[in-house]
């Protein structure tokens, strides 16, 4: 009888830190989801009192500092180049200079032949005006004008404004 009493008390003790351990875990639980509980109280509570405006503030700060970062990549490409004009005839600087005007003077050269020669071909072939206006200036040819105009115009009156 002693023996199954034993056996008994032995099996039962071998158990309590494992039932100790689920109350221990019960009660981590709920101090848990009692503080989140109070922290999600607290951040409505200063949603509601408005608050939230750090949040913004960051976005405004993060968006301030990727302008800054943009401008200082700009203004060592503008060093760099710069630099490589350095002890060079002032020739080859003009000549470096003119690139990109050339290109864009050379494009809406070329634009205004073709589309003046294309309607000068379909004036004299007989194609009403209207007709021949929409052939000579389509949807392609009024991206390539806008993309120059803004090339030109658009990038050089954003970068004034900084």
């Amino acid at each position: 009888m002693f023996a199954l009493f034993t056996t008994v008390v032995s099996f039962l003790t071998g158990g309590i830190p494992k039932l100790l351990d689920f109350f221990q875990d019960k009660a981590d639980k709920s101090h848990e989801l009692a503080m989140a509980a109070l922290q999600t109280e607290r951040e409505l509570k200063l949603h509601a009192a408005g608050l939230d405006a750090q949040k913004q503030i960051e976005e405004i700060r993060t968006d301030q500092l990727q302008y800054q970062h943009d401008a200082a990549i700009q203004q060592a490409a503008y060093t760099h180049d710069a630099a490589i004009g350095q002890g060079a005839s002032q020739w080859v600087i003009n000549a470096r200079a003119m690139v990109r005007p050339t290109v864009t003077y050379g494009l809406l050269l070329l634009l205004f032949i073709i589309d003046c020669g294309g309607l000068y071909y379909a004036i004299t072939s007989g194609v009403p005006f209207p007709e021949a206006m929409a052939h000579v200036w389509d949807d392609e040819t009024e991206i390539v004008w806008a993309s120059v105009v803004s090339f030109w115009f658009g990038t050089r009156a954003f970068a004034r404004r900084s």
